[in-house]
């Protein structure tokens, strides 16, 4: 028997619709349940084994995708909502009742994912939501108490559902995200010495921890690539 990754996935993925356009996340509580309406595709869909991100009952990894910040408002019963861990980089806006995370909120505008919110998709009845397209982090379900020595059987069931397993982001994300830290740092991305270059994307590391890295430190809000490479992402999807 196939080993079980997320009700999502476990039967095949379905592609998103090109032409969809949002809809309403709600939590899974039967009574006063909260709703959020995200007015955008989503983005950068993955699948994620870091303790932090919610899971379904029994599922071994989250489903989490970005959206932009502006295109996210609480419709219904916004005061059941709770930050989970107010420490952390990533504010986790949970229903406290039920437990479901409805959104992650980025505060600090030096942060390269600052402008972006997190969802889980699956907490939405409708259809065409960008799908997953990797695995992030697959190493920390270590963490949350599964069998290193089974490792490699959860990577080869990610590769059969088409889910490039990473132990970080993908390399896409991580190269936005070096890029952001080089423009901070005052680099033009590739003007600078290998060496120079070797140490800036190696600091790209702490910035892609799931949730309790500390946010890099800038003068420049708002000169990072990886926004940048968002918003085109977006702007084409609406194309």
């Amino acid at each position: 028997m196939a080993i079980s990754i997320h009700p999502s996935v476990d039967h095949g993925i379905k592609p998103g619709a090109s032409d969809f356009a949002g809809g309403t996340l709600r939590c899974l509580c039967t009574d006063r349940p909260v709703e959020v309406r995200v007015d955008s595709q989503s983005a950068h869909n993955h699948i994620c084994g870091c303790t932090k991100c919610w899971k379904p009952e029994g599922a071994l990894f989250s489903m989490v995708a970005v959206v932009p910040r502006a295109k996210l408002q609480v419709t219904a019963n916004g005061d059941k909502l709770e930050v989970v861990d107010p420490s952390a980089v990533i504010k986790r806006y949970a229903c406290r009742d039920c437990g479901a995370h409805m959104y992650g909120r980025i505060e600090d505008q030096n942060h390269p994912f600052y402008g972006l919110d997190f969802i889980h998709t699956e907490l939405s009845p409708d259809e065409g939501w960008s799908e997953p397209k990797f695995a992030a982090f697959v190493s920390s379900i270590i963490e949350a108490g599964f069998p290193p020595e089974r490792m490699d059987e959860v990577r080869n069931r990610l590769r059969e559902l088409g889910l490039p397993p990473y132990d970080v982001l993908s390399p896409e994300l991580m190269d936005a995200i070096s890029e952001h830290k080089a423009k901070q740092m005052g680099i033009t991305p590739g003007s600078a010495p290998a060496a120079e270059a070797s140490s800036a994307s190696a600091s790209s590391a702490s910035a892609a921890q799931p949730a309790a890295a500390a946010a890099p430190q800038a003068e420049s809000k708002s000169n990072g690539g990886f926004l940048s490479f968002l918003t085109g992402l977006f702007k084409k999807r609406r194309a």
